[in-house]
């Protein structure tokens, strides 16, 4: 359904900037994170937790079979019996380094504490990348970024959805990417009757 509903506001949003900038996006995304190196590292703010990007980026490392763009969670507040793939903590913004990629989306201001980890991880060699209400600390602190402005026409959880399907698409050779797409649309279908994953 989230495929289906990603291409339908392609649709909608043809003729403005957000396809063309949504897949520039996910490009620079696709090339920053290296195989067999230290990954992807995606963070929120405090009062956000980017789950549901996690989850779709999970899902298009296995359709798109790169496994290197399965991100690891990071949480402002782990607690004690949270699952492995739940139980990374602010730590792992500190021990980024060369080779690996930190996204960090923002829908409200990220506050200084995460900042400051964001900022020793760029200094260490990290790539960082933003989805961000416009936050000038943080685009600041961005190789690069994309914002998306308060608007009642676009918002930054379906701005994820377009980043994500398009990070799958980025890795797809070009002379099959139409044909992989609709299998993929064609495996979401048959998806839509099983229960949703328990594993975010």
């Amino acid at each position: 359904m989230d495929a289906v509903r990603v291409a339908l506001l392609r649709e909608v949003l043809a003729g403005t900037e957000w396809p063309r900038a949504t897949r520039r996006f996910a490009g620079t995304l696709r090339s920053s994170v290296v195989p067999h190196g230290g990954g992807l590292l995606l963070v929120g703010t405090e009062e956000y937790e980017p789950w549901h990007l996690a989850a779709h980026l999970v899902d298009e490392a296995a359709w798109s079979g790169t496994p290197e763009l399965t991100p690891t969670l990071v949480r402002h507040r782990v607690r004690a019996g949270d699952p492995a793939h739940l139980s990374t903590g602010l730590g792992r913004i500190e021990a980024a380094r060369r080779g690996e990629t930190l996204l960090v989306v923002a829908p409200d201001p990220p506050g200084d504490g995460l900042l400051e980890r964001v900022h020793d991880a760029r200094s260490a060699g990290a790539t960082v990348l933003a989805l961000d209400a416009g936050d000038h600390d943080l685009q600041a602190l961005a190789h690069e970024s994309l914002t998306v402005p308060p608007s009642p026409d676009l918002d930054l959880d379906t701005v994820q959805h377009l980043v994500s399907a398009s990070t799958g698409e980025n890795a797809l050779p070009t002379a099959r990417g139409h044909r992989r797409f609709r299998d993929r649309l064609s495996r979401l279908a048959d998806q839509l009757t099983a229960p949703p994953p328990a594993r975010w």
